[in-house]
């Protein structure tokens, strides 16, 4: 239809475009309107269609490594500007039909110019989407999550069992696959610890955000005079390696097998199946004793002590670019209260979230579409975050260079 209308519009109504030279310094002078929390864009999407123009001016034989990932980066990016700028290009011409003295040709252009403005809408919410920077290990689609019974006793231990259950049922409802490494019961109910393996896509980028202590509130089933008890869960996430990135010695580990302990049956007091790995240069050890194969108890440990070799790693190669990026790292809430469980009043509180509380406890705990809804909105604020402090860091650049 709108090929119909740029053809009469032609034949008829030519005074009304404008040569090339004056569409595209029109089109030069409407800036890509795009703000997030008050700030405008515009500055640091010219920056990157310098940045890419520049790349792209270089042969691919003296691009380096990682100017060619730069280049891959960039383009997503580079390809949602030119389909905007086609759809301005658009909606500037009709802007002129939408004046036009005869009335079909004004409401034609009228339905064309709506349409093409929702069209406008979807590609600037995909333009912010490239926009967002990710975090490395968002691709990561393996982890080893580990809850621990905090403070509070008897109430953290059957909360860290429910936590524990929650994340189980999360990594179903999302099709993950779960292996269960380690399991330790309390006599009275509840775990004092309990780790698994969970393989999915993208499981990190999820479970990264539940990282830290959980606080609950409520009143135990044995409280006679109805007091509310407060009691902590910690839960650590972290990413599963791959061989490649960390390399075990054989001669480095030291290599125990006992009888497991705990309910079993007469398997458990015959069979030499529980296994304990240390790292000799760094000393950590992992234990595990889930299965009756002593095979199968060593390949979960070893999984296991492969993620606390690389968060060792890790947490030293952030500690060392915190102080110059600045940024803060989102992945490490560890000695943080991050989220708190007030089962009188039926609510959870992200404690990173201001002012959004999410109701019905007992379905959040089934880790259902509520915890996901809760996890998404921490990953888009982390990344909006993320983008402004780049955003921020450009503005100060340029001032001092001034």
């Amino acid at each position: 239809m709108f090929c119909k209308i740029i053809s009469k519009c032609i034949i008829n109504k030519y005074r009304y475009f404008k040569t090339p030279k004056q569409l595209y310094n029109s089109l030069s002078n409407y800036a890509v309107n795009l703000h997030i929390n008050n700030v405008n864009l515009n500055k640091y999407i010219i920056e990157l269609e310098k940045e890419y123009e520049g790349l792209k001016s270089l042969t691919s034989a003296h691009l380096l490594p990682e100017q060619e990932q730069r280049l891959a980066e960039l383009q997503p990016t580079i390809t949602i500007l030119e389909i905007r700028h086609d759809v301005m290009e658009n909606i500037m011409n009709l802007k002129f039909l939408m004046q036009d003295k005869d009335p079909d040709i004004r409401q034609l252009a009228e339905e064309e110019n709506r349409a093409f403005n929702e069209k406008l809408k979807r590609i600037d919410e995909e333009l912010l989407e490239t926009l967002l920077p990710l975090d490395d290990r968002d691709t990561c689609d393996a982890i080893t999550l580990e809850i621990s019974a905090g403070v509070g006793g008897q109430e953290a231990m059957l909360f860290a069992k429910e936590l524990f259950n929650m994340y189980c049922s999360f990594a179903q409802y999302k099709q993950w696959n779960v292996e269960v490494a380690e399991y330790l019961t309390a006599e009275m109910g509840g775990i004092r610890h309990a780790s698994a393996l969970i393989n999915g896509d993208k499981v990190f980028q999820y479970f990264k955000y539940e990282a830290g202590v959980h606080r609950v509130q409520r009143i135990p089933a044995t409280e006679k005079s109805g007091r509310i008890h407060t009691s902590t869960v910690s839960v650590l996430a972290l990413p599963q390696p791959t061989d490649i990135q960390i390399v075990i010695n054989s001669n480095d580990l030291r290599i125990e097998t006992k009888r497991a302990t705990g309910a079993g049956g007469q398997h458990v007091n015959t069979t030499d199946s529980a296994v304990r790995i240390t790292h000799i240069p760094t000393g950590l050890s992992v234990e595990c004793q889930v299965d009756r194969s002593q095979h199968k108890n060593k390949s979960l440990a070893l999984q296991r002590l492969r993620a606390l070799l690389y968060d060792k790693q890790l947490q030293t190669q952030i500690n060392e670019i915190e102080s110059t990026k600045k940024i803060q790292v989102r992945s490490n809430f560890r000695n943080e209260k991050i989220r708190t469980y007030n089962f009188n009043q039926d609510r959870i509180t992200d404690h990173r979230l201001q002012g959004s509380n999410v109701h019905n406890l007992k379905s959040f705990l089934d880790g259902n579409a509520l915890l996901e809804n809760l996890i998404i909105k921490l990953h888009n604020i982390v990344r909006i975050e993320s983008l402004l402090n780049v955003v921020k860091k450009l503005s100060t650049n340029k001032t001092q260079k001034k």
